[in-house]
């Protein structure tokens, strides 16, 4: 069951309390609560005892950033620690508490944990429910044009589904973006994919790109000149439901150098249980 909570790991960077605000934000539109979560690990065991501080420090810090974003946003915030591994508490977070939504600030090598690279993207990928990806880039309103590019025919059912929710959550606009090289097969997705969003009354463009062996640049020159603030890609549908691998192309839009937020959506039949679509 997917319930009204947007979880937010922090390691106390810059990048995740922007993190923090945007959820803060979206939960305050969605009438959404938000949980911020810090996983205590060797990296935050190393820190307090550098700083020569008690582990009780990490638990003011989340109470700290808590009070702050409820006076600001008025809405309703609750913290919570995890000891273990940022790879499997995040997700195990997110099951245990029906987590709906995830906002995960990523970074360079400055802050607690290493929430970057490689180490964001397994973060991605071990959570049930959908990720966005925030970087230092400040957004705020909520979404109102988010970018849906279609590479294959595989998986978009799931990714349009999302984007219909998340479309009438916010009254955004979405911009189906079809690869320039594509067969009949993801042409004719995309005219499912337009004719799901006409029969939801979601209001959307359709955009076929030039051909090109570099389709991730094009996804975020084009979400850049339609001024996005939401790209939403499927992670490697293809690979299915058990086990599958970000590629270039996922990493490539998520670590887009316009810092356009990017909600990735994995492809589990949790998605499919908890939209009800």
């Amino acid at each position: 069951m997917m319930n009204d909570i947007i979880l937010v790991p922090t390691d106390f960077s810059e990048v995740c309390m922007n993190a923090a605000h945007q959820a803060a934000d979206a939960a305050r539109l969605l009438n959404h609560k938000v949980v911020l979560l810090h996983v205590i690990n060797n990296e935050t065991r190393a820190y307090l005892k550098n700083e020569n501080l008690a582990p009780e420090s990490i638990d003011d810090k989340l109470k700290e950033i808590a009070s702050l974003l409820k006076s600001k946003y008025q809405v309703e915030v609750d913290t919570l620690t995890r000891e273990g591994s940022i790879f499997t508490e995040i997700g195990e977070v997110v099951k245990d508490m029906g987590i709906g939504l995830v906002y995960l600030g990523t970074h360079g090598k400055v802050g607690l944990q290493h929430l970057t690279g490689s180490y964001a993207l397994k973060v991605v990928t071990s959570s049930a429910a959908p990720t966005i990806v925030v970087q230092k880039r400040q957004f705020e309103g909520g979404f109102k044009n988010i970018v849906l590019p279609i590479t294959s025919e595989a998986g978009p059912l799931e990714k349009t589904r999302w984007a219909v929710y998340i479309a009438k959550k916010f009254n955004a606009t979405i911009h189906v973006y079809l690869v320039g090289d594509a067969d009949d097969s993801v042409y004719n997705a995309a005219k499912q994919i337009s004719g799901y969003f006409a029969k939801n009354n979601v209001s959307y463009t359709e955009k076929i790109s030039e051909k090109s062996s570099n389709f991730s640049k094009q996804v975020i020159d084009y979400a850049t000149s339609t001024n996005a603030d939401l790209i939403m890609i499927m992670t490697n549908p293809e690979k299915g439901f058990s086990t599958f691998l970000l590629g270039s192309y996922d990493e490539d839009i998520i670590f887009n150098t316009s810092q356009i937020p990017v909600m990735c959506i994995n492809p589990r039949k949790f998605n499919y249980e908890i939209l009800g679509l």
